[in-house]
């Protein structure tokens, strides 16, 4: 039986800036300018968040509020209407459905797959609930076990795991740390190029 292609991305760094990022540029808090880019551990980041978030007396409705402004990277857009019309695309993110509406009404609704928050009556996170752990690698994983080739890509150190289960990687705009840190992926750096590399490449 001949394998359909899938594409698997993330979303921060590739279709939108960094949510985090423009939270602490908004709020002038630095201490969450920190992102997957620069922490490994999804856990110790999420937990470094949520306490400076109790510190600061900052609510999902302040988050939201700066999630709002935030527009997608320039041909965004096209590249993903592209892909919807030329393979199944999904958006493995772990950002969290609170976050994500505005982000993917402006991406005309790609499929997301993502993770929530623990919100209190005051509207102040007090945790997050994972959809499943290690959930980019597991789901490049189903696809595989549905007879897909799985082409993946994106910019940060908790893409890895998800890049090395699929059948094509690409890094698609990382900080030189990740590209130092795996330098046996390949490195792209624009929509055109990877438009290019996947027509090229798997008849997409």
């Amino acid at each position: 039986m001949k394998k359909l292609h899938a594409v698997c991305s993330d979303l921060e760094g590739v279709w939108v800036p960094e949510v985090w990022i423009n939270v602490a540029k908004k709020t002038g808090i630095e201490e969450l300018r920190f992102t997957t880019r620069d922490i490994k551990d999804y856990d110790e980041l999420m937990r470094h968040r949520i306490r400076i978030l109790k510190e600061k007396s900052l609510t999902l409705q302040d988050i939201q509020k700066v999630i709002s402004t935030i527009k997608p990277l320039d041909g965004a857009l096209e590249m993903i209407e592209w892909l919807k019309q030329h393979t199944r695309f999904i958006v493995v993110s772990d950002t969290f459905v609170e976050f994500a509406g505005p982000l993917l009404a402006q991406l005309n609704w790609p499929l997301l797959f993502c993770h929530s928050l623990e919100v209190d009556a005051e509207g102040n996170i007090i945790g997050y609930n994972l959809r499943q752990k290690d959930s980019k690698r597991k789901t490049v994983e189903a696809l595989k076990i549905l007879n897909y080739q799985v082409i993946a890509f994106g910019d940060s150190y908790n893409d890895v795991s998800m890049l090395k289960e699929a059948d094509e990687a690409i890094l698609f705009r990382p900080p030189q740390n990740v590209i130092n840190d795996f330098p046996e992926l390949t490195v792209m750096h624009e929509y055109s190029e990877l438009k290019k590399y996947l027509t090229a490449h798997f008849g997409i």
